[in-house]
């Protein structure tokens, strides 16, 4: 099957070969990390096929639609578009990360279906991107569909190292693509740089992992500095990014899918609020939830227990509407708008 993509191979396995991340024939995290923590396989999958209907939303999620030619984005924009997937926009500017929008987080119609509401945009409302942006080759962050569909009206595409097996193996042209180890940095002319960071997570779209690398990434965009931390559990690197870096104007935090057989690959919500007081993150908008079920909590537990554990926190955080425009520098209010279950 073409959407299960790729491994690297051959000159660029060699390249690979030569990362410090990568050893024993596969990428490592910064600490140790078990996948999976000591749970019985049958007992999780007895508990996802047994799933309450909480993990799904009772009804139509509430959404909006903007015009995204006419945005304007005099102050940096960011559009939460369920998920982990966000457009971001500033003065000329225009970027798209781990963009799912063909319905599906699987190579199966069958399995991680968007919530009904969700996918407020499709691939024809985006304006030409900049930069494409993939943290990592899980299916819910590198949907098949979608980035061919955006291939015509994208420059480039900044990824892990290793994910751009997957890209030139469906066709993508190598000149479109950047592959970054953790802390590489790419150049965006007239706009700033990129660098990718670690997170505390895994890889891989069939039975085989950690062939390619996952990372966080930090887009320094004009006058501003922004954290993507695409999937990540808990961990030491959050400090080190915060130390590195010094000081974060928005960020966007995994807080969502976790469950008690994977503790180390994602982070509950009291983490993550740990996780932006590390980097020192000003803005926050808690992600990787309101889309999918890729776990067994209710869809929306994982913004309730992060806007409890953030009432206290230094940070502002932001909850817009699937779809809505947010500049983040600007005052606003957002609505509980999770909050209509009966």
């Amino acid at each position: 099957m073409k959407v299960l993509g790729k491994n690297p191979s051959g000159e660029h396995l060699k390249k690979i070969v030569e990362s410090p991340n990568y050893k024993n024939g596969k990428f490592q995290n910064v600490e140790h990390t078990e996948v999976m923590a000591e749970v019985s396989f049958f007992q999780i999958l007895r508990e996802y096929i047994n799933k309450p209907a909480s993990v799904k939303p009772s009804s139509v999620l509430p959404t909006e639609k903007t015009d995204l030619h006419k945005l304007d984005v005099s102050s940096p924009t960011v559009i939460w578009l369920g998920h982990s997937s966000i457009y971001l926009a500033y003065k000329n500017f225009r970027m798209l990360v781990d963009p799912v929008l063909s319905g599906h987080a699987s190579p199966f119609t069958t399995f991680g279906k968007a919530f009904e509401g969700s996918d407020v945009y499709g691939v024809k409302d985006f304006p030409e991107l900049d930069v494409l942006l993939i943290t990592h080759d899980h299916y819910d962050h590198l949907d098949y569909k979608t980035v061919l569909q955006l291939i015509p009206k994208t420059k480039r595409i900044i990824t892990a190292l290793g994910v751009g097996s997957h890209l030139r193996y469906w066709g993508i042209p190598g000149e479109m693509i950047t592959e970054l180890d953790w802390w590489e940095t790419a150049t965006l002319p007239d706009f700033g740089r990129i660098t990718a960071a670690p997170s505390r997570h895994f890889s891989g779209r069939s039975i085989t992992r950690a062939k390619t690398l996952w990372a966080s990434f930090v887009l320094n965009l004009f006058d501003q500095q922004i954290y993507l931390g695409g999937d990540s559990g808990y961990g030491s690197h959050f400090k080190s990014i915060g130390e590195k870096f010094s000081r974060f104007d928005f960020a966007m935090l995994d807080c969502g899918q976790y469950g008690k057989g994977w503790p180390s690959i994602h982070m509950i919500p009291e983490e993550t609020v740990r996780a932006a007081t590390d980097i020192a993150a000003k803005v926050v908008l808690p992600a990787h939830w309101g889309k999918f079920v890729l776990s067994v909590h209710p869809w929306n537990e994982p913004v309730t227990r992060f806007m409890k554990a953030a009432e206290s926190a230094a940070f502002k955080t932001i909850t817009p509407l699937i779809g809505q425009p947010a500049a983040y520098l600007q005052p606003a209010k957002y609505s509980s708008w999770w909050n209509f279950e009966k």
